[in-house]
């Protein structure tokens, strides 16, 4: 289990007995986003996907003298070019409350050392347009946001959509 302690944070690795806490920030990020919340049923397919047999994610959890200040999920993408794997990072959140105490920082160079580790020749994220705190925040440690690249998506009602109009069924 990989750790990583700053000062008084503590980033560890997630396991099957944090899936409830994993539902809670989760929940917590979505408020926080002003979107839904997971369903149960989400819940269960996270749990399934991070702790599971064939884990499709990975959890890391910041703690705060033993209380999880924050989170972030990844999981690795690949680049054909560089023809190495990539780290994403598909979640950083923190609690309001811990805002300013540099668990944001732990976990997100906590998932940079992650990524420098298993040889990965690049990490990856996306940040809302209007979450002017985390654009300061990676400008802040270095990160650049891309220009070039556009970001698409095709949710799953638009898979089946694209599946029965170019009849190969859904």
């Amino acid at each position: 289990m990989a750790l990583t302690n700053t000062s008084d944070i503590l980033v560890r690795k997630g396991v099957a007995a944090d899936a409830q806490l994993l539902g809670d920030l989760i929940a917590a990020l979505a408020d926080y986003e002003k979107l839904p919340r997971p369903t149960a049923e989400a819940r269960q397919r996270l749990a399934r996907d991070a702790y599971g047999p064939n884990p499709r994610i990975d959890t890391w959890f910041g703690e705060v003298d033993g209380v999880a200040a924050g989170y972030a999920i990844s999981f690795y993408t690949y680049s054909t070019f560089l023809a190495l794997p990539t780290f994403y990072l598909e979640d950083l959140f923190v609690l309001p409350e811990y805002r300013s105490k540099k668990v944001g920082k732990a976990l997100f160079l906590h998932c940079a050392s992650v990524a420098y580790q298993a040889g990965c020749g690049r990490m990856e994220w996306q940040v809302l347009h209007w979450n002017e705190p985390a654009l300061r925040f990676y400008n802040h440690l270095g990160g650049k946001q891309m220009s070039d690249w556009l970001p698409y998506r095709a949710a799953q009602a638009d898979l089946e959509k694209m599946l029965e109009k170019a009849g190969n069924g859904a």
